[in-house]
């Protein structure tokens, strides 16, 4: 009769062996989770890939241009500084008749006021034989020792005697003078009609001493 053999029961170490590999099942779940993963990569990968670009940014605004004004306008010059600023009065410049004989001026008169002037140009030489005269501002000055003694102004419908002294030196009792100037007076005439000989005159004699006490 064959012997039979007898199973023989595991040893220790065997079941410590069996007892070691039972973990492997539970290492399943995370070797699927890994897996998971790495399809999930690629997909999001697509994802971001399908995402649009952001929008480019806008550039910097350009700088402002000068005002043209400001940049094409000179300077403004500077004001020049008016008589009265600086303590000296302007004075008209000499004309170009000045100091030259006063013939000429009675030779561009009309007939009526030339008629005039010359009869006052006579009681002027009659009351001051001495006297010198001279165009001075386009008028027949006349002047005794360098004073002035009397003037003659012609104007579009009249004539002008010129007195020179100071107010209240010529006695009108008619009121035919005019003017209250501290300088003097003046007599104006249309006609040789208006002209009062006598007192004109007594004027032009006042006048002449005048000019002679001055000098």
């Amino acid at each position: 009769m064959k012997s039979k053999t007898k199973a023989r029961k595991p040893k220790p170490a065997a079941r410590a062996a069996t007892a070691k590999k039972a973990p492997t099942k539970k290492a399943a779940p995370a070797a699927k989770k890994a897996a998971a993963k790495k399809a999930a990569a690629p997909t999001a990968k697509k994802a971001a890939a399908k995402k649009p670009a952001a929008a480019p940014k806008k550039p910097a605004a350009a700088p402002k241009k000068p005002a043209a004004a400001a940049a094409t306008k000179p300077a403004a010059a500077p004001k020049k500084p008016a008589a009265a600023a600086t303590g000296m009065a302007s004075k008209p410049a000499p004309r170009v008749d000045f100091g030259k004989p006063i013939d000429g001026f009675f030779g561009k008169q009309p007939p009526p006021l030339r008629a005039i002037l010359d009869e006052l140009r006579g009681l002027v030489r009659e009351a001051a034989p001495d006297a010198s005269s001279s165009l001075k501002w386009g008028m027949p000055f006349f002047e005794v020792g360098g004073n002035m003694m009397c003037a003659l102004g012609a104007h579009k419908s009249h004539v002008n005697l010129i007195l020179s002294g100071p107010p209240g030196t010529f006695a009108d009792p008619e009121g035919r003078l005019s003017g209250d100037g501290k300088t003097g007076r003046h007599l104006k005439l249309a006609s040789l009609d208006d002209l009062p000989h006598d007192a004109v005159r007594g004027w032009l004699r006042i006048a002449a001493e005048l000019a002679r006490g001055k000098a």
